[in-house]
């Protein structure tokens, strides 16, 4: 296996842990709010969060490509006050990763989350306790199966994004060119031994994680 092969597959995965890393934070404290929030926006903020399930990945890269563009108001603040542009690197297929996986971070954490008796969170309020508080001392670690779902669906979702990362970042190799695009490219150019090991790999390593999702989530759920 040649050196861009494993550039490609660390670039793959650094993608996907910090993204999912990032989804973390972002995730956990939105799907608390939509759990609870009794809001009329709330149906607005849910169909905007899960957008990326139902549109197809080149219409929502084509349009994240415009907006991180240099040309546009978004991209140029990026560009001149943060130093950095997000068309064609690394940053930018960070955040349009962010945005393409929200919803497989969100949604499950959410549906842990409304799924606990409302009496938990009654009580710890009657002790005096923050919302903070409950969120992190209460809630999470009674949906451990659910933020170990949202946090595994993220990262595999990442690695084979395809449609998003390749409008937005392209094929530069060492900087965007993760796996799924190889594999595309390998395959256009009839290098079926080199596609195979691409793919063997993310086979590989998926399947072990969504087994060890499975197992842990099996064990949890036992021992209620």
């Amino acid at each position: 296996m040649s050196e861009n092969f494993w550039l490609t597959m660390v670039l793959t995965f650094k993608l996907a842990v910090v993204t999912t890393v990032i989804l973390l934070f972002i995730g956990i404290p939105l799907a608390y709010f939509l759990s609870t929030t009794k809001s009329r926006f709330k149906p607005v903020i849910e169909t905007i969060v899960s957008m990326p399930l139902v549109l197809p990945p080149t219409v929502l890269g084509f349009y994240l490509l415009v907006a991180f563009s240099p040309e546009n108001a978004f991209g140029r603040f990026w560009q001149e006050t943060l130093g950095f542009r997000l068309t064609f690197t690394f940053e930018g297929l960070v955040l349009g990763s962010v945005l393409f996986s929200l919803p497989f971070m969100v949604h499950p954490i959410q549906s842990g989350l409304q799924n606990l008796p409302k009496t938990l969170t009654e009580a710890a309020q009657m002790l005096g306790k923050s919302k903070l508080t409950i969120l992190f001392k209460v809630l999470l670690p009674n949906i451990k199966p659910s933020l170990l779902t949202g946090t595994v669906i993220t990262f595999a979702h990442t690695v084979g994004e395809f449609g998003v990362v390749l409008m937005i970042g392209g094929n530069i190799p060492g900087v965007t060119r993760v796996a799924s695009i190889a594999i595309y490219d390998e395959v256009e150019a009839l290098n079926y031994d080199i596609a195979n090991q691409y793919a063997l790999i993310l086979f590989a390593i998926t399947f072990t994680i969504l087994l060890v999702v499975y197992l842990v989530n099996r064990k949890f759920l036992q021992k209620m």
